[in-house]
């Protein structure tokens, strides 16, 4: 099976790890060090990174510039009925950017994991 990666930077690779797992049903296919992880869905594979330590992804640009949690690039989780998981999800005491924004395209909601990342739930329209 061949993975689509994403590389999401976080504050705290633990709390990410239980958000995705226990939230969104990721599973845990390595955890070599406290500043990194990797979790599986399907067919996303998701790198998580903190915001230091070893390894390329938390280092500084030449610029100045340090990577950092959140913005708008986001990975889009399709769900079955979109009410439903919202209603599942604030369980977990999940923070929505948004309400559910329904159109010709189907129906949307951001999310955000612990670091502030976004995470786009899509339930396509009714065939």
């Amino acid at each position: 099976m061949t993975k689509v990666n994403v590389r999401y930077i976080v504050y705290d690779v633990d709390a990410a790890i239980a958000f995705y797992t226990q939230a969104l049903g990721f599973s845990v296919a390595m955890h070599p060090a406290p500043s990194f992880a990797m979790l599986d869905k399907g067919d996303l594979r998701l790198l998580i990174n903190a915001t230091t330590g070893p390894g390329g992804a938390s280092q500084p640009m030449p610029d100045g510039r340090k990577p950092e949690p959140g913005g708008w690039n986001r990975i889009q989780i399709e769900v079955a009925k979109i009410e439903d998981e919202v209603a599942r999800l604030k369980t977990f005491g999940a923070k929505f950017r948004n309400d559910i924004v329904a159109g010709m395209g189907g129906k949307q909601i951001l999310l955000d994991d612990p670091a502030g990342n976004p995470i786009e739930l899509f339930e396509p329209p009714a065939k």
